[in-house]
């Protein structure tokens, strides 16, 4: 059983930039597919950025397209989402999980993830 624990949230002002750990603990995940997720007061749950087992192979939501980045570290068992240029729109809580199955396609889909962190909290103001 994999838990996901995400961190380097925070309230930043516009235009700033933040760094979004996802670090996982009781298996190893350097053969899964991991995603980020978001979900502001009010909304549901959207896909934000995906990357394949070894980091080949990355996906991002249209909004956050050219200011966001997934990469991952294996070795520290960790994927990180760098955030730049930071919208008010991009307020919400963010999240990891990881993928059920392995494929070559890649899903933006949050039922086909599992192992959900308890999220950490971006805010960006004015």
């Amino acid at each position: 059983q994999v838990q996901l624990v995400e961190s380097g949230g925070g309230l930043v002002q516009v235009g700033g930039s933040l760094r979004l750990s996802c670090t996982a603990s009781g298996r190893d995940i350097s053969a899964d597919d991991v995603g980020w997720f978001r979900q502001a007061p009010g909304k549901e749950r959207e896909f934000v950025a995906f990357t394949n087992w070894n980091g080949g192979m990355v996906y991002y939501a249209y909004s956050v397209q050219g200011r966001f980045t997934i990469a991952r570290d294996n070795a520290k068992s960790t994927v990180y989402l760098q955030m730049n240029s930071l919208k008010p729109e991009d307020t919400a809580v963010y999240y990891c999980a990881v993928r059920r199955e392995s494929s070559l396609a890649i899903t933006t889909n949050s039922n086909d993830y599992h192992s959900w962190g308890q999220g950490t909290q971006v805010t960006v103001s004015f």
